[in-house]
């Protein structure tokens, strides 16, 4: 059985959450996270029927993840850069696609990496001592978990621009004014807060939040048609309990008890 090395894993009330568990390195994301980051959304979820939605943290107050582990590639080549952005978007990709609402709670530094894994989530609640940034260029350095993708996808193509090309870093209230995060929460309350926005989603039926979420993803998926997936799913829900359930409950007008099925 895998063990997870560098992630805590907790499961209560149908909830998982995930906290990197690097403290002394403000928990930057070295091959150990990714490797358990990948064991669990990319397999481990998949087991997990009854799971509803997902927690992403980090460790203490001072960092939900403060970038990549530099150290372990400031010495590699062009091949080796390559693969690791490939490898770490193929991680970051499986958590966008996760079939439940991945949240993070985000606890001071976001940077880099750790900016490009808060962006992978579905949504994201942060401290207000937060802090959000893309700084590679310090390094001589794009970003390499795609970045320069999501970004411009959340906050737009000029405040992304502006963001990529000055490494400037942001706080939680700018952040929340461009989009880049839902809500901001005092010091120390991001993942009570979103235990609580958990709560919530967990009220709703589970197959329509998943099939919410793939056609979601589906507008930025140049092949797809987005409203004809979209319609496609909507009538996959009418072969679901929860439909049935949900419309009943409606009409009877009392709180709908979703079976995931």
């Amino acid at each position: 059985m895998y063990q997870y090395q560098s992630i805590l894993v907790q499961h209560e009330d149908n909830i998982v959450t995930l906290t990197i568990n690097r403290p002394e390195s403000l928990n930057a994301l070295n091959k150990s996270v990714f490797d358990d980051l990948e064991q669990f959304f990319m397999h481990d979820i998949n087991n997990l029927h009854e799971v509803r939605g997902v927690i992403l943290t980090g460790s203490g107050e001072k960092a939900f993840a403060a970038g990549a582990d530099i150290k372990e590639f400031s010495n590699y080549g062009q091949d080796a850069l390559a693969a690791l952005s490939a490898s770490g978007q193929m991680v970051f990709n499986a958590i966008e696609n996760c079939r439940v609402p991945v949240v993070a709670a985000v606890n001071g530094f976001a940077l880099g990496g750790g900016c490009e894994l808060a962006m992978a989530c579905h949504l994201r609640i942060a401290a207000d001592n937060a802090r959000f940034g893309q700084p590679e260029v310090n390094l001589g350095l794009t970003p390499g978990y795609a970045g320069t993708q999501r970004l411009p996808m959340l906050v737009g193509k000029t405040r992304a621009t502006e963001m990529l090309l000055t490494a400037r870093i942001i706080d939680a209230n700018e952040a929340e004014k461009i989009g880049l995060i839902n809500k901001v929460v005092p010091k120390g309350e991001s993942l009570s807060a979103t235990i609580e926005f958990m709560g919530i989603i967990k009220t709703k039926a589970p197959l329509a939040i998943s099939k919410t979420l793939q056609c979601i993803q589906a507008f930025y998926e140049s092949e797809v048609n987005g409203q004809e997936f979209e319609s496609l799913k909507f009538g996959e829900c009418a072969l679901t309990n929860d439909f049935k359930e949900g419309t009943t409950a409606f009409m009877e007008k009392r709180p709908a008890n979703f079976t995931n099925s």
